[in-house]
């Protein structure tokens, strides 16, 4: 996303009249040289003075049309700023759909641009077109964004961001290796779209120091690249692919983004073994989960049962929206409220165990003994590696002079690096 940004500066006028000249100025002159002929905007109904400011640079009125709050009005959704808005789009021609701009047919008038004014504040914000403006904002700023992708690929002349040059050499190397050819089957394209943006994308996580896992960045990374191997899979590859498709984008991206290469070596090893965890994975996960298959078809029923799903998760490590997404492909739902229930119950189950394990070994005295030897210094702040010697070792609330394998114990040091997370 591009955009630029202005606060108590510059405008209306200047937001427009930047945007007309990048939009329209030549390539050789440094613009992005699209014909004036083929621009429309759209502006707020009663943006009076947006609708003159586009006259002045060189749009026709008949390529304006005004718009309601639903599609020309910007506000977080929340109480905060806001105000209308004004876009820019391109007619990409009658194959694309009927003519008579924005209001008629948003396929082939394609937005690239929108300038947002920000000049009040608004509250009771209860839906994109239900709030009080409160008064006007104490400046008047700028705030605009521009569709990179959709910029890209209608100057290079492709139908979708798919096909731009930073993105289509993933799925040609995806046709090599597959033996298939994108545009000859509509399932088959949507694989490669997923291959191309999923590993373009998993690549600049991984490359900013995300690691795959289960929460937040992590999980986004784990399902981006378990998405790309999978629809691989789905395009008859069986052997491990992300070895094969990041370097491509790889040497696509890191002209852009040298700090690629520096975490490349980091890049390789993280795929690597999320790969062979997947691959481990769907290889025992992928037959339980077609008989539940055949199981729920045999029965007439559309619905995969959440014991199903919750068995897949459970024991084979099947995340439910793997599972979703598999079941989707076999014309089937998925019990979803039954799984998130049974999900519930192993959770309460294991803060029971948790809560009695504690309640075996709540004897404070074992801490206060161990305390009274002395406080433990914490070396974090300097040390990440320290050698120490054991203070003590507490088991079901009790100091113990040895632990056996299988034994869960507390052990207490004379110093540490260990932070200590609870406090």
């Amino acid at each position: 996303m591009n955009g630029n940004f202005s606060f108590g500066d510059y405008f209306k006028a200047g937001a427009i009249e930047f945007a007309w000249e990048l939009v329209t100025t030549e390539q050789h002159n440094g613009g992005w040289g699209f014909d004036p002929d083929k621009i429309w905007v759209t502006v707020l109904h009663g943006d009076d003075e947006a609708v003159q400011l586009w006259r002045k640079v060189g749009v026709p009125e008949s390529r304006i049309q005004a718009r309601g709050l639903k599609d020309n009005y910007w506000h977080m959704g929340v109480a905060g700023p806001g105000g209308p808005c004004s876009e820019i789009y391109i007619d990409r021609g009658p194959e694309y759909g009927p003519d008579g701009g924005p209001e008629a047919d948003e396929d082939r008038f394609l937005e690239i641009w929108n300038l947002v004014f920000q000049q009040e504040e608004i509250t009771n914000v209860t839906a994109k077109d239900k709030f009080d403006v409160v008064r006007p904002l104490a400046s008047q700023n700028i705030d605009t964004g521009n569709g990179v992708e959709r910029t890209a690929y209608l100057l290079q002349g492709v139908n979708n961001m798919y096909e731009i040059d930073e993105v289509f050499p993933v799925i040609k190397r995806a046709e090599e290796l597959s033996g298939r050819k994108y545009g000859a089957n509509p399932d088959d394209d949507i694989r490669f779209r997923i291959v191309a943006d999923h590993v373009r994308s998993g690549l600049m996580l991984m490359t900013d120091g995300v690691t795959p896992g289960n929460e937040a960045r992590g999980y986004v990374l784990r399902r981006l690249l378990r998405r790309s191997i999978r629809a691989m899979r789905l395009l008859g590859v069986q052997d491990p692919v992300l070895s094969e498709l990041l370097p491509v984008s790889r040497e696509l991206m890191h002209i852009s983004y040298p700090e690629i290469d520096e975490q490349w070596e980091r890049v390789k090893q993280i795929s690597k073994a999320e790969e062979e965890t997947f691959r481990n994975t769907l290889n025992s996960g992928t037959t339980i989960f077609d008989q539940a298959v055949r199981t729920t078809k045999e029965k007439k029923s559309k619905v995969l049962s959440g014991e199903s799903a919750f068995a897949l998760h459970d024991t084979y490590g099947f995340p439910i929206d793997l599972t979703l997404e598999m079941a989707a492909e076999q014309g089937l739902s998925v019990d979803r409220d039954r799984f998130l229930a049974l999900m519930k119950e192993q959770k309460d189950r294991a803060r029971a165990d948790a809560l009695s394990k504690k309640a075996g070994t709540g004897n404070t005295e074992v801490y206060r003994e161990l305390r009274d030897a002395g406080k433990v210094p914490f070396l974090g702040y300097t040390d990440l590696k320290a050698v120490s010697n054991i203070r003590g070792i507490a088991r079901d609330g009790q100091i113990v002079d040895r632990a056996s394998d299988g034994d869960i114990v507390e052990v207490v040091l004379a110093e540490t690096p260990f932070y200590a997370e609870a406090g």
